[in-house]
């Protein structure tokens, strides 16, 4: 209406003007008072009637327009009332002045004047100022809250909040989402080793009560459950089932184990799961992937695909060994090819080489090299653990050095070259990562349990969880290349001081196969004496050993060494220290805590395999074996890093230890 009366007066304001300039120009045109005078009564007439016309049309038209507005502002008041969204009112103390009547139905007891805001969320009336709004539950409802400002009035500015009931949109959401089918594989870990030997009554016993388990399992979901193979199992179950599974910390890997072949051996399962799938093949596929990774990890545990990586539950049972050695035999006649369609091979291990990594490569070197092809061991020789042997090595051989800096290989390295990775396959730990990005040929020969970022791009990934070593694992190999791999005696002591350092004197992840290497490896004249001396320490080196492990304490039958002090080889002795604590009686597990020159703290850490320190490495952003692992931790104070160290054995004990209780109930 404020329009219609400046519209309106601005029409007769135009009218007088307009009347006036007639009178004006017939006095010009005439240059006579007379006429103009005898003119003016006409003018007057017609522009008077005419603005009488003009404002007899104006009041009716205000009128009309009043009318209007009235029943617009009434109906505008009306639907706002009936609105079937709940609508409020609030002020800029956040108390309720009005609501509709949908609002006063569902949130009854809330919507008396002056109630605050705060009775039904607890969010403010800014934070509703969203693009998308707010969600938020009341009595059991869910609403998406959207608001606007109202214009200021003497009291304050307003705020009107409109709630839109979407409870049955989310419902019908999250029905999809915990209806979503999810691919689970499963596998029984070394299922052919297991039951050779045993009576075929037992092996249909055993095979009896694995196929009860997982059809008991499965029948308490929607889901189903085929065989594909005497050791494999596809099942499709719903999201909800999966939440259930990862709740319960998969049971039924506890109730496998309770299932003993012979008396003498326990089952257990891996479970691939590819939770985050889109469609059934995709989740297959992930479901392949987190199988694989569970495997390589050492198997008996479940590994969840996700969208950012991988989740792990179980894994606290030794690996089996596998006694077959059908893989080896492939694995070493593929890798003769690679190295037969290659200019120069180029060997390396991981950060900090020991004997193990520095054993393997110059074993695998040696052996090429036998073959006719240039052959190198990339290796860090000023930062390596294992001096010793590389002196050692330097003093009894006379011909073409072994030992390549890596800044050198990656100099020379070609297209045609390969590049093999020993006793590491994660691109963080290698020597040189110059030299892998370089490289178009890449092999894999490794032991440690698989982590997440693993080397993914090998021609041949040789992973063996279960082998002692990657020097045991080098050492089987050459045996199939022929008269190559009949290495010299000093060649022979440097593999066979490999699986020393990492079976602790031939007593952790022993194996049948680990004795037929060493047996090999005598037969070609390595001098377990010599060996031995490989393992000396200076009398500084046994003084700070003996005050880390005179400094331990026992916590939770883990023995825990922290060390405030800073030494350049503790990168040997903490490892020492925490192999000589396991010797204390009612000690599981050992962690030595020491600082690095770089004045972060890193964590050495042994068990006799009742304790998987892998888990707990792992909980801290390390890794490794159930026996032997490390981690980094990017701090300096001693004291905070072992706190967070106990905090992950509590937890430990927590959700895994329970475990071995049901293992001692079946044996």
């Amino acid at each position: 209406m404020k329009n219609f009366y400046r519209d309106g007066g601005l029409v007769i304001s135009v009218t007088a003007l307009i009347i006036s300039l007639a009178a004006l120009l017939v006095y010009i045109y005439t240059c006579s008072v007379k006429i103009f005078w005898l003119s003016a009564p006409f003018i007057v007439l017609i522009g008077g009637f005419a603005i009488g016309k003009l404002i007899q049309v104006t009041r009716k038209t205000f009128q009309y327009y009043a009318r209007v507005e009235e029943e617009l502002d009434a109906k505008k008041n009306m639907s706002i009332q009936n609105f079937p969204m709940s609508a409020v009112v609030v002020d800029t103390k956040e108390k309720i002045v009005w609501c509709n009547e949908q609002f006063a139905r569902e949130f009854e007891g809330s919507c008396e004047y002056g109630s605050p805001l705060s009775d039904i969320t607890d969010y403010s009336v800014e934070d509703f100022f969203k693009k998308d709004g707010i969600t938020i539950s009341y009595n059991s409802n869910i609403y998406s809250v959207h608001t606007k400002k109202i214009d200021e009035d003497e009291k304050g500015e307003l705020a009107l909040l409109f709630f839109k009931n979407i409870t049955e949109f989310k419902t019908l959401q999250t029905e999809k989402k915990l209806s979503h089918p999810v691919v689970v594989l499963i596998m029984i870990d070394g299922y052919e080793e297991i039951i050779s030997g045993a009576l075929e009554s037992e092996k249909a016993n055993v095979s009896v009560q694995i196929d009860k388990l997982l059809e008991d399992f499965v029948s308490q979901t929607s889901g189903i459950l085929r065989k594909n193979s005497s050791n494999r199992f596809i099942a499709i179950l719903e999201e909800r089932h999966i939440a259930k599974l990862i709740e319960s910390k998969f049971e039924i890997l506890d109730k496998a184990r309770e299932i003993v072949v012979d008396d003498r051996l326990n089952v257990s399962l891996s479970i691939g799961i590819g939770r985050t799938g889109k469609t059934l093949k995709e989740s297959e596929q992930l479901a392949q992937q987190a199988l694989e990774m569970a495997l390589g990890r050492g198997g008996d545990q479940a590994a969840i695909k996700m969208e950012n990586g991988f989740e792990f539950y179980g894994g606290v049972s030794k690996g089996v060994e596998r006694h077959t050695q059908v893989k080896t035999r492939i694995i070493a006649n593929s890798l003769l090819d690679l190295v037969s369609g290659s200019d120069k091979v180029y060997i390396m291990g991981h950060k900090y080489s020991d004997l193990d990594s520095v054993g393997s490569s110059v074993g695998l070197t040696c052996a090429i090299r036998n073959l006719g092809k240039p052959a190198f061991a990339v290796c860090d020789t000023e930062t390596s653990l294992a001096r010793n042997l590389i002196d050692m090595l330097g003093e009894a051989e006379n011909e073409e050095p072994v030992f390549m800096a890596p800044d050198k290989a990656t100099e020379e390295i070609t297209s045609e070259s390969l590049l093999i990775i020993c006793d590491t396959h994660t691109t963080q730990l290698i020597e040189s990562e110059e030299l892998y990005n370089a490289a178009e040929k890449v092999v894999v020969i490794d032991h440690h349990r698989k982590v997440v970022n693993h080397i993914d791009n090998a021609l041949i990934f040789h992973h063996e969880p279960y082998a002692s070593s990657a020097s045991e694992m080098v050492t089987e190999l050459i045996q199939y290349f022929g008269d190559a791999g009949k290495l010299r005696a000093v060649q022979a002591e440097c593999l066979l001081a490999g699986i020393t350092l990492d079976t602790k004197n031939f007593v952790m992840k022993t194996g049948a196969r680990t004795f037929e290497a060493a047996a090999y490896l005598r037969k070609l004249g390595a001098d377990t004496v010599t060996v031995k001396k490989l393992f000396a320490s200076t009398v500084d080196n046994y003084k700070r050993k003996t005050q880390i492990v005179a400094d331990a304490e026992v916590y939770r039958k883990c023995a825990i060494a922290p060390c405030d002090f800073y030494a350049e080889d503790m990168r040997i002795t903490a490892p020492q220290a925490a192999d000589d604590l396991l010797t204390i009686n009612n000690v599981d597990a050992s962690f030595v805590l020491y600082k690095t020159m770089n004045n972060e703290i890193s964590v050495s850490a042994r068990s006799m395999g009742a304790f998987n320190v892998q888990l707990i490495m792992e909980a801290l952003g390390g890794g490794g074996h159930q026996t032997m692992a490390g981690a980094q931790l990017k701090m300096s104070n001693i004291k905070q890093a072992e706190e967070q160290l106990r905090a992950a054995i509590d937890d430990y004990y927590t959700n895994i230890m329970k475990v071995n209780s049901n293992e001692n109930t079946a044996k």
